[in-house]
Formats: structure tokens, sequence, C-alpha cells
């Protein structure tokens, strides 16, 4: 059975060829930032991605049909479109089978990154366990997708919003490698900064990606998250978040917001209360990581090339 994605030209070429690929999901383009912001800025992520390397392949569902890689009209078409659904592993499927327009999620990025036989996707902070979920039972879908899903996903960390401590201790739980990128504690989003010491450390592209080959060598299930810093120049101290996030977090209570609308509200109200530092902060990140996961991404195109081995992919 042939896999329902399509693959852009572009990225058509590059797994033909063998040459690095990187993901990109889109929901940061639907629910991240207005137009143009929006375009402007995935526009420039895939241009990072390009310069160093690697060729950028945007993930979404367009009318009903997955795409990896979206051309600069698709791109600018999605980035001012209205009521775009938020797609996570739980309502792939349906909005494909409907014809329907979506923006993909860490997890379903990850789901379409492999059945386009990408390995490496990078993108800003990874979903987590909300506060207050030990009543609530908010998980994000993201967490077990890195549990078995095999691509090596670079974020900034999980985000700030979130109950870090639980959500490190779930990814423990489900085995998933957690790896931090030149420090020995975890990032938070837009702090380079934590209390939470990190399970792995490595420093090098090259590693990561020969733990990335080492995992599929084994057998085992499920991908790495990828924690990179976000740069010191662009960070906003933990100490000067945490009443800022405070006060979303009541905000929110207060007005009865839950479910998908809790992330979307807390980062418009981090970005309101910071002044757009936030924003500018978040789009630092992205970029960080989007160099980061083309180095990754050349490495393992070198170690498939001299292995004489790629992985599955839809091209087959």
């Amino acid at each position: 059975m042939i896999p329902p994605i399509t693959l852009s030209d572009e990225v058509r070429a590059a797994r033909e060829a063998g040459r690095p690929v990187v993901a990109l999901e889109s929901t940061i383009i639907t629910h991240g930032m207005p137009w143009p912001d929006n375009f402007e800025v995935a526009c420039r992520v895939e241009a990072e991605i390009r310069a160093h390397g690697a060729v950028p392949a945007t993930i979404a569902v367009l009318d009903g049909v997955l795409h990896a890689g979206l051309s600069e009209a698709e791109l600018r078409a999605l980035a001012q479109s209205r009521d775009v659904a938020k797609l996570s592993r739980a309502d792939l499927a349906a909005c494909m089978a409907t014809g329907g327009t979506g923006a993909t999620t860490v997890a379903a990025t990850m789901i379409a990154a492999r059945l386009a036989g990408i390995e490496v996707f990078a993108t800003g902070g990874i979903g987590g366990v909300h506060l207050g979920a030990e009543t609530t039972f908010d998980v994000s879908a993201d967490l077990r997708e890195l549990a078995q899903t095999p691509v090596t996903v670079v974020a900034a960390g999980a985000k700030a919003i979130l109950d870090l401590a639980k959500t490190w201790e779930m990814l423990e739980t489900l085995g998933v490698p957690v790896i931090a990128v030149g420090q020995d504690h975890l990032p938070a989003f837009w702090s380079r900064g934590s209390d939470f010491a990190a399970p792995l450390r490595m420093d090098a592209p090259a590693d990561i990606a020969a733990a990335h080959v080492m995992r599929g060598a084994l057998g085992l299930e499920g991908g790495q998250l990828v924690a990179n810093p976000i740069p010191a120049a662009d960070e906003i101290p933990a100490a000067d978040l945490a009443p800022v996030i405070g006060q979303a977090m009541a905000e929110a209570r207060e007005r009865g917001i839950s479910a998908k609308e809790v992330t979307p509200f807390l980062l418009g109200r981090i970005f309101d209360l910071t002044e757009g530092r936030s924003l500018a902060a978040n789009i630092a990140l992205v970029m960080n990581n989007a160099r980061l996961g083309a180095a990754i991404a050349r490495e393992l195109s070198e170690a498939r090339g001299c292995a004489g081995a790629t992985p599955d992919a839809a091209l087959r």
C-alpha cells in the first residue's frame, strides 16, 4: 500500500538522492502568530535549513491531502487561512478523509515524517503534561508519539507553561531519550536553564545522529527528544517568566479555558504580558533548532550513504 502522503518536488528529489531533509510543523504558522508575520517566519525557517545544507519539508493537510513540503504559494495560502484545524494523532485521519485543511502538531508531524522517510524534525517546543493533569488528565499526545515513532525531534525543551517535572518523568517512563545539547541541565523553552538535570548530554550533531541510527539497529521503538537551549542572547530568564506564566494561567482558569484552547490562550497572554519578548524568543529558538536539525540530518545522510542504506520511505 502506498502511504497517503504527497512529497513536494524538492523533497522528493532530496529523498531520491539521499540528501538531508528536515520536517517542520505547521501549527506555528496557523496558530502561533498572525499574518503576515507567520508567513515571513515560515519562509525564514525554511531558508535557514537550506542555508545549512538540508531541505525543509513543512507538513500540513491541504484539502484532505497530507503534504511533506509546501510550495511558496501553498505556504502563503495556509498562512492566510482561517479556521484551520489543529491536527494531532487523533484527528489527522479524519481531516484527510473529509477533505479538510489542517496544521500539524508535533505528534502529527512525526507521523507524516515517518511516512515520508524523514528522520529529523525541528520545532519550537513539545507539548507535555499540563499543570493539574492529576485531575484533568490533560497530557499531550506528543509524549506517546515520541515513544513510538522513530523520528529525532529537535526542540527547546517542553513548553514552559507545562508541568515540567511530570513531563520529564513521563518521558523517562515511556523510554524516550532526552538529550540536552551542550549543557548538563534541561532547557525550559524561552529560558536556557531549569532545575532539571539532563538524563543525557551530547555536544555534537554526529553523536545525536549516531544514537538515532543505533536505536534503529537495536530495534527500539520511538524517537529521540533533543533539548536544544535557546541562544543566550535571546532567552528570557525563568525568574522573569514565572510571574507572567502564573498570571496567564490564573486568567485561563477564571475564563474556563480548557483542552486544545489552553496553549494558544496562554501563549497569547504571555506575548501581551512580555510586550512581545516571548514571540521574539520563540522565533529565535525555532531558527536555532532549524540549524541544529539541518546539522543532524546532514550527519544522518552521510551515515546512511556510508552504510549504503536508507530508511523506509514512501518512495519505495
